[in-house]
């Protein structure tokens, strides 16, 4: 397509209707983590219509099975709020949040608006004909990524030959998921895991949010000696200057992000010096907007950036980060998906096409479990 058909497309690209369907995926590995054991990924998935005739798709983990439903109904109401107006991204996602600032644009609300402004970036860079990447000013191509499939508490002995499994593919980092009740437990299985990979492989380590500031310094001194690559979110994701208290005290690097609330969450952890590292997640940090715009400030801060879930749009979105460090690997989406994401001596290969490639395998999507 040339320059002048493409600019006349996307001046005619005008939102028409979104579909969304909640499935329950199975995971191939369990995710056991210091808050639930997750077998079953609670999936939305979204094709946002056009009256070109294209369709722009995202699609979100909803934690719980109730969120794909509270999020589903929030995406429609926006969409009915901006049908008929032209795709243009930045625009719409500052009016919606102007629109839902009373309701508050956070959790339900905010999962929401970032799908849509996901599905609208697809879209965009659909007409354009270019990779998502591309459009972002990136050039698509493979990224580093680490396996985070399973590694839950499961002990020493299961979690080491986990671990082992989970390198196929030629990753050269696996997350461990940390979190037992003694720090002992935490030291044996980590010793364990290290023992049985190369020591190539990368260790980062998750508590979701389980310990104390004090706690979290004692076991991150302990955890640190044995080699872990980093110690992510080990207390209350938003406590500013308990998070900052840690990283001090610690010389293996924080990582926090996954539960930042748009881009004004990560400019207010930065600015508190709460983390060493970043890791975003783009349905939580308002989309490919809200990404773009954290991606700025980290790469201003000097601070790496690395992504959370969602790894087939997220390869995109790296791609064009200036600071951008490690991909977040998980399968999921192989239930769903009509092509899977490749991975290749341990990187991350954008799915084929442009846009963000994302299509629906409906035979495979038939047979899980709706909600």
């Amino acid at each position: 397509m040339t320059a002048t058909g493409a600019g006349a497309l996307t001046a005619e690209l005008k939102i028409r209707s979104v579909e969304t369907t909640g499935v329950m995926a199975p995971l191939r590995y369990a995710l056991g983590t210091s808050a639930a054991v997750v077998s079953e990924a609670p999936l939305l998935l979204v094709d946002l219509h056009t009256d070109a005739g294209l369709t722009g798709r995202a699609y979100l983990f909803c934690y719980q099975p109730s969120g794909a439903a509270a999020i589903a109904a929030v995406l429609h109401e926006a969409v009915a709020l901006v049908a008929k107006r032209r795709v243009a991204p930045a625009a719409l996602s500052a009016f919606l949040n102007r629109r839902y600032a009373l309701l508050g644009v956070t959790g339900v609300v905010r999962m929401a608006l970032s799908a849509l402004d996901i599905a609208l970036w697809d879209v965009l860079a659909l007409a354009l004909g270019q990779p998502l990447a591309t459009v972002l000013g990136g050039e698509a191509q493979p990224i580093r990524a680490y396996n985070s499939c399973g590694l839950g508490l499961m002990g020493a002995k299961a979690t080491a030959a986990e671990a082992v499994t989970l390198l196929q593919g030629g990753f050269s980092g696996v997350k461990l998921r940390l979190g037992y009740p003694t720090l002992e437990e935490d030291v044996a299985v980590t010793r364990a895991v290290r023992k049985a990979v190369p020591d190539s492989v990368v260790i980062p380590t998750d508590y979701n949010q389980a310990l104390t500031v004090g706690d979290a310094i004692r076991r991150g001194r302990a955890l640190e000696r044995e080699g872990i690559y980093w110690l992510e979110e080990p207390i209350r994701h938003d406590d500013w200057r308990g998070n900052a208290a840690i990283a001090r005290a610690l010389d293996v690097p924080l990582q926090l992000g996954e539960n930042l609330n748009g881009p004004e969450a990560m400019a207010d952890a930065l600015a508190a010096d709460a983390c060493d590292y970043v890791m975003p997640d783009v349905n939580r940090i308002g989309g490919v907007t809200g990404w773009m715009q954290a991606a700025g400030l980290a790469a201003a801060h000097g601070v790496a950036l690395s992504s959370h879930l969602v790894p087939e749009i997220s390869v995109q979105l790296l791609a064009a980060t200036p600071s951008r460090h490690w991909l977040e690997y998980v399968d999921w989406m192989d239930a769903v998906l009509a092509e899977p994401m490749r991975i290749e001596g341990g990187y991350a290969h954008p799915l084929p096409g442009p846009g963000i490639g994302l299509a629906w395998d409906q035979r495979k999507v038939a047979r899980l479990t709706p909600l």
